[in-house]
Order: C-alpha cells, then structure tokens, then sequence
C-alpha cells in the first residue's frame, strides 16, 4: 500500500513538472500581446476590440482620410490596411507614431531598455539593449535632445498576411553629444543642432485584441 502512494506522489510531481514546462514554451511573449496603452488610438471601451474584417464578411468599399503629403503609390497600402483594420486612421496614427517616436529616441537615450518595452517588437528590444550595454561597458554617456519634429509623413505601407505595416519618416532638429567616462564630448557638439531623416516601420497584427503599434525597423535617409 506504502509503494502505492510513493507511484501515486512521483505522478503527480511529473505531472507538475510537465505543466511548468509547458507554461514556459506556451506562455512567453511574441511581442504583440503586451496589454499596454496604445498611443494610436485613444483609451475607451472600443480600443481593446478587434477591429479586423470578419473572414466571410464581403468587401466594401474604404473611404479613408489621407493627409495631404501621401504619395499616391502609398494609398493603395494604406487601403489594404484600413481594411483590415477598420478603426485605421491616418492622421490619428501619425499623431501616435511622433509620440512613440520621441518617447523610443528619451528611451535610448537614457538608457532606460523597460521603457522601450511596450513600443518595440522583441527583435528591435534586443538590438537596443545590445547597443545600451556596449555604450556602458564603454563608460559613455549620451545627452542627446529632441529639440523638435518638423514633419512625420507616412511613406510606405503594406500587408504581410495579417500583419500592418507603416512606414513614416521623421525631419528632426536634434542635438547629440555623447561624453567618455571623464565627461569629455567625444562626438556631438552641444551648441550644434542636426536635421535627421528617420525612417521608422510600426507594425499590428490587425486581428489581434491589443490595439498597440509596435517598431520592427528603422533606417536614415539623407
């Protein structure tokens, strides 16, 4: 009788240790869950419902309002994603990326990675981390400022199955400074201000309960 309740003791500790096992593999984040404020959309009832086409709901037509600068080889995508994403709107989007886009660039700069969390996709999180603890074991500081953004345009936009994503470029006045270990300037100039282009790619799952944006890419142009 004793072996029995040993048999029946060791089941159940096999049967615990599957069940964290699992939890482990099926319970990490693929970096469109976070249940965070989106800054695309304003905070309501609505803004944690999905807001896909239903799969057997016909077409129909999408009127969206564009802001005057898109391109008209844009518009076709950004189509494609209001249909998907019916509660998509240009303008309130652009208002929220320029948002995203100052609080990623204070993130990075301060070397805060947790507060870039909820507006990165993992990738992108990681790089930042790489590049915030490089700038550390260098004993570098960064003072960058956003001083402003004179224009975010949207310039790109596209599905990739159920996936949306934007494009937009940012024309910034920004000064940068960086200081070694004894608070030198070795690069930067504080007195100075420099125009940049960014090009930023913010992307949704458009069938996915949680509203927010993440960033998934940026590059420069001159």
């Amino acid at each position: 009788m004793q072996s029995g309740w040993v048999e029946i003791f060791f089941l159940a500790m096999l049967a615990g240790f599957i069940g964290l096992r699992l939890y482990h593999v099926l319970g990490r984040r693929t970096g469109h869950e976070k249940p965070v404020a989106d800054p695309y959309r304003p905070a309501g009832p609505d803004a944690l419902q999905p807001s896909g086409r239903a799969r057997n709901e016909p077409d129909s037509p999408i009127t969206i309002d564009l802001p005057a600068d898109v391109a008209p080889d844009v518009r076709p995508g950004l189509e494609l994603v209001a249909r998907a994403d019916r509660s998509f709107a240009p303008d309130r989007f652009l208002a929220g990326s320029q948002g995203a886009y100052a609080m990623i660039l204070e993130g990075f700069w301060k070397g805060d990675a947790d507060q870039l969390a909820d507006l990165v996709s993992d990738e992108m999180l990681a790089n930042f981390r790489a590049a915030i603890e490089a700038r550390k074991a260098a004993g570098e500081r960064v003072e960058n400022r956003l001083l402003q953004v004179d224009r975010a345009q949207i310039v790109g936009a596209h599905m990739n199955g159920a996936m949306a994503e934007v494009t937009v470029r940012f024309d910034a006045e920004i000064v940068t400074v960086t200081r070694d270990a004894e608070g030198r300037v070795i690069a930067g100039d504080p007195a100075a201000t420099v125009q940049t282009h960014d090009l930023w790619t913010f992307s949704r799952h458009t069938t996915s309960s949680d509203p927010a944006w993440l960033l998934v890419g940026t590059d420069e142009e001159e």
